[in-house]
C-alpha cells in the first residue's frame, strides 16, 4: 500500500514538471521555431505515456483495495467461526441466539440456539445480572474464563483448562505443617511400670505410623508425646473426608489395653501460602487452642486467622496435681501487688458463676491489701442472681466495691490490672473498654478456648477439665495470704457458682470440685442461703413447663422445643428447660429456641457427653463446653433457627462436626 501511495505523490510532481516544460518549449519556439517544434513532439509524447501509466497505476490500486478488503473480510469470518475462542450472543431473556462453532463442543456437538443460558452454567445468568465483568465456569471437563459484554449481550469463552490444572497442582502441592500432641501420656503413664508404659507406647506408634503410611503423610516423632507431620493440602482434605479417625483409633487402642483413662491426641495444624516458619508457628498456635478447647481434637487454622476444629468428643482428663494451682495463684499476687487497683469484670448478664468467681478475686485483691472493684450493670441482672445480689447490697463493706462501667473507667489507670472471669471472648465482658485502658490483664475462665480471645493477656488460667471458674478460684484463693477473712456471704457465692455450674454435682464433677467445695463449707458457706438464692416462681416453673410441652425428638434421641414466635424467654429460663429436657428417658442431647426480649433468638443446648453441643454452638456463632453450650442469632426467626439447627446437627452426625 505505501508503494501505490509514492507512486501517486510522484505523478503530481510530473504534472507540475510538465507545465513547467510547457512554458519553456513555447518560449523557444518564439525565438527559434524549429528547436520548439523537435521539443514539442518530444513533450507531447512524454505526456502521452504518463498518461497511460497513470492509468494503469490507477487500475492497479483498485484492484489491490478489492483484493485486501476480501482478504480482510475473510479473515474476520474465518476468526469468528474458526478460533479457539467461544463467542455467544444472547437476548434479553438471557436466550442464545447465535453461538460460533467453536462452542459446540461444550453442547455435545449440537446447536446451542435457542437454548437458555442457564442450561450452559448456573453462574451466567447471575453473573450477567449483577454486571460482573469477568467469571470461571466449568463446562464438562473444561474450565473457561468467561468475559461478559452486557452492553452487547456478547459473551466471549477462553479455555483455560491447563492453567487451571497447574494452579490445582500447585494448590495441592502446598506444604501444610502438622505438630501432633499425646494430650495427657504423663498423667497416664506416671504410675504405670516400665513393660506396661513401654507395651502403650509401642501400640500408639504403630497406630501413627499406620495412620502416616495410609495417608502419605511424613511423621516424625520429637519427643516422648510429641511428633511434626509434613503434608500438602491434598492430603490434609483427605484426613478432613475422613474425619480424623486416627483420633478414635488411638483412643479405643487404650482402652482396649485396660487403661481407666484414654490417651487422647491433639493436632495443631497450620495452612496457607507462606514461608515454612510461619507455618510452623501456625501450628503451634493451633495446637495451642486445641488444647486450650480441652484436648482430644483438631484445629486447623490457615493464614487469614479462620480455624475449623474436628473430634472433642471426650471430656478432657482432670489433672492430678495442684502444682498448676499455686504456680497460677502466686503469679496473680505478683501482678496484684505490682498493680494501683485490681478491675474484676465477669461476663454480661452474669450468672452465679460469673458472680461468684468475682467476688473472689475482690477477697484476693484485699488479702494483698490492693483496692479491687467489681463492674457490675445494675440494669443487666438476670432472675437467677436477683436474690444473692439484695444479699450483697445488705452488706454495705461489699457493695461498695461494686461500680458500674462508667464509675470503673473514671477509676482505672495503666498500671491497673484488669482481671476477667468466667469468659475469654471480649465481645461477652461487663466493659469492652476497659480491656484497652491498661496492659496488664488476666483471664480465668472454666470454657473451652474460641477463636475470639483476649488480646494480648499477662496471665492466663484456663482449665476446661474445671466444673465452674469459681472452683479456679477456690483454690486460687487457698494459696493466698489471709490478711482478709473469706466472709459467709463470699463463700456462699462461690460455693453457689460451683452447685449452679454443676447442676448441684451431677455434671462435670471431678474431685477437686468437692475439695473446692468443702473448703468453702469450712469457711462457713451456706447451703440453705444457697437453695434461698436458687428459689423460682411458680409463675416461672409454669412457663418452663409449656415450654418443655413443645418437645420434639429429632434423630431418636435429640430433643427440640422452640417457643411461639409472639413469646419472650430470659436465658435463664432456657437454660433451665434444656435442663430439665435432659433428664428425659432416651434423650442425648436437648436443644431450646426462644426469643429474648431485645429480640435475639436464643439457643440453649445440653448433652450427656455423647453429642458435642459445643462445636453444633460454634457453627451458630455460639460456644461453650462439650455438654453445655449456647448461642444468640440476630435478624432470624425461630423457624430459621430451628432449620439451621437441624441442618448442622445432620452434618454433625454426617461426621463433619465444625468448619
Amino acid at each position: 500500500m505505501s508503494n501505490v501511495t509514492n507512486k501517486r505523490m510522484l505523478g503530481g510532481h510530473l504534472v507540475i514538471i510538465y507545465l513547467l516544460s510547457i512554458i519553456l518549449v513555447i518560449a523557444i519556439w518564439y525565438y527559434e521555431w524549429l528547436i520548439g517544434l523537435i521539443m514539442a513532439v518530444l513533450l507531447a509524447v512524454s505526456i502521452y505515456y504518463s498518461i497511460q501509466r497513470e492509468k494503469k497505476l490507477q487500475e492497479q490500486t483498485e484492484t489491490y483495495i478489492a483484493t485486501l478488503s476480501y482478504r480482510v473480510k475473510k479473515v474476520g469470518e474465518e476468526a469468528l467461526l474458526e478460533m479457539p475462542i467461544g463467542i455467544i450472543l444472547y437476548n434479553d431473556e438471557f436466550q442464545i441466539e447465535w453461538s460460533n462453532p467453536y462452542m459446540n463442543q461444550f453442547g455435545e456437538n449440537q446447536s446451542l440456539a435457542g437454548k437458555s443460558l442457564e442450561n450452559l452454567s448456573e453462574k451466567l445468568v447471575p453473573a450477567i445480572k449483577e454486571g460482573k465483568n469477568d467469571i470461571w465456569v466449568s463446562l464438562g471437563q473444561y474450565d473457561l474464563q468467561t468475559t461478559i459484554k452486557p452492553s452487547d449481550r456478547l459473551l466471549y469463552f477462553f479455555d483455560r483448562t491447563e492453567q487451571a490444572k497447574i494452579e490445582s497442582l500447585y494448590y495441592n502441592e502446598q506444604p501444610v505443617i502438622a505438630i501432633i500432641y499425646l494430650d495427657n501420656y504423663e498423667e497416664i503413664t506416671q504410675n504405670m511400670d516400665d513393660t506396661t508404659k513401654s507395651q502403650l507406647n509401642s501400640r500408639i506408634t504403630a497406630a501413627l505410623n499406620n495412620w502416616a503410611e495410609a495417608f502419605g503423610l511424613f511423621l516424625k516423632r520429637t519427643s516422648q508425646e510429641r511428633f511434626m507431620a509434613i503434608i500438602t493440602q491434598e492430603i490434609l482434605e483427605r484426613l478432613e473426608k475422613s474425619k480424623f479417625e486416627i483420633l478414635d483409633e488411638v483412643r479405643e487402642l487404650v482402652v482396649e489395653s485396660g487403661q481407666k483413662n484414654p490417651v487422647t491426641l491433639s493436632i495443631g495444624i497450620g495452612v496457607g501460602n507462606m514461608p515454612l516458619p510461619e507455618l510452623g508457628k501456625l501450628a503451634q498456635s493451633s495446637l495451642d487452642l486445641a488444647l486450650g478447647r480441652g484436648g482430644d481434637q483438631i484445629a486447623i487454622r490457615d493464614e487469614s486467622g479462620k480455624v475449623r476444629f474436628y473430634g472433642g468428643k471426650t471430656n478432657p482428663m482432670e489433672k492430678r496435681t495442684r502444682v498448676r494451682a499455686r504456680v497460677i495463684s502466686h503469679a496473680l499476687r505478683e501482678l496484684i501487688k505490682e498493680s494501683d487497683n485490681v478491675i474484676i469484670m465477669g461476663h454480661k448478664a452474669p450468672d452465679m458463676d460469673s458472680l461468684g468467681s468475682s467476688i473472689g478475686i475482690l477477697n484476693i485483691a484485699k488479702s494483698n491489701e490492693v483496692e479491687g472493684y467489681i463492674v457490675f450493670d445494675e440494669d443487666d441482672v438476670t432472675e437467677g442472681v436477683q436474690r444473692i445480689v439484695e444479699a450483697i447490697r445488705q452488706d454495705e463493706e461489699l457493695w461498695e466495691s461494686f461500680v458500674d462501667p462508667d464509675e470503673a473507667e473514671a477509676i482505672i489507670s495503666s498500671r491497673s490490672l484488669v482481671v476477667i472471669v468466667d469468659t475469654h471472648r471480649p465481645a461477652m465482658v461487663a466493659d469492652r473498654r476497659l480491656l484497652n485502658k491498661t496492659e496488664y490483664k488476666v483471664v480465668i475462665d472454666h470454657h473451652r478456648r474460641g477463636e475470639d480471645f483476649i488480646e494480648d493477656p499477662t496471665l492466663v488460667y484456663m482449665e476446661p477439665y474445671a466444673s465452674s471458674t469459681s472452683e479456679l478460684v477456690t483454690e486460687l484463693l487457698e494459696y493466698q495470704p489471709k490478711r482478709a477473712k473469706l466472709k459467709i456471704l463470699e463463700a456462699t457465692a462461690l460455693l453457689a457458682g460451683i452447685i449452679v455450674d454443676t447442676k448441684s454435682f451431677a455434671l462435670r464433677t471431678g474431685s477437686r470440685t468437692f475439695d473446692a467445695a468443702s473448703y468453702l463449707r469450712s469457711k462457713g458457706a451456706d447451703n440453705v442461703k444457697i437453695q434461698h438464692f436458687l428459689k423460682e416462681d411458680i409463675s416461672t416453673y409454669v412457663k418452663r413447663s409449656q415450654l418443655i410441652e413443645r418437645v420434639q425428638v429429632y434423630r431418636d434421641s435429640i430433643a427440640i422445643t422452640k417457643a411461639k414466635s409472639d413469646e419472650v424467654y430470659s436465658q435463664i429460663l432456657i437454660a433451665q428447660a434444656a435442663d430439665t429436657l435432659l433428664t428425659m428417658n432416651n434423650i442425648s442431647a436437648s436443644f431450646v429456641i426462644c426469643k429474648l426480649e431485645d429480640g435475639k433468638i436464643a439457643i440453649s443446648a445440653r448433652s450427656l457427653g455423647e453429642v458435642n453441643v459445643q462445636v453444633i454452638m460454634e457453627r451458630m456463632a455460639g460456644g461453650g463446653h462439650l455438654t453445655n453450650a449456647a448461642t444468640q442469632i440476630e435478624d432470624t426467626t425461630i423457624d430459621d433457627a430451628e432449620g439451621l439447627l437441624k441442618e448442622i446437627i445432620d452434618e454433625y452426625y454426617g461426621g463433619r462436626e465444625s468448619e
